[in-house]
């Protein structure tokens, strides 16, 4: 278990490494692969095959703390690096945006990333929650304060359609 805990640090390292060098689809392969060593180890996932794998092997919770938070990292992650490629998933960005919340619902960048999801989704109301919320928790962050522009974007949508309805 240690060893897979390991190797999963180190492709989020790679991902991470990758990231950085705006090489995207190597640093989402990277957090694919550390999730993938992660799989198996988690205590709350039923496995697939009953009694197949380790049997009777519990984490310490050291390791399970490490396996959740390198698993929202990872998560947060890829949020980010499919922001950056062309074209844009946003129906996964949303998707992994909210596994980061489920853990760490303060959790700034990745509200803003599932806003910007919602909001690139037309589903401007929760568009305008994330977002207001990753204002709320970082008004200073630099993509928090673009968020305002996206907030007023949202805003201005949903004016003009309760607009259209009343008239």
């Amino acid at each position: 278990m240690e060893k897979r805990l390991q190797e999963a640090q180190l492709y989020k390292e790679k991902g991470n490494q990758c990231y950085r060098e705006g090489k995207y689809q190597d640093a989402v392969s990277g957090y694919h692969r550390a999730l993938l060593q992660l799989w198996g180890l988690n205590p709350s996932l039923p496995s697939p095959i009953p009694n197949l794998g380790p049997q009777g092997s519990a984490l310490t919770p050291e390791q399970e703390n490490l396996l959740h938070t390198t698993q929202t990292d990872c998560y947060n992650n890829l949020a980010a690096c499919l922001l950056q490629m062309e074209p844009v998933n946003y129906e996964r960005v949303k998707e992994y945006s909210q596994k980061v919340l489920e853990r760490q619902p303060d959790n700034a960048k990745a509200l803003y990333r599932a806003g910007v999801a919602f909001f690139h989704l037309q589903d401007y109301d929760q568009a305008r929650h994330y977002l207001m919320a990753a204002v709320n928790r970082k008004p200073k962050d630099a993509n928090v304060r673009s968020t305002k522009a996206v907030y007023c974007a949202a805003n201005l949508v949903l004016q003009t359609r309760l607009y259209k309805y009343k008239v």
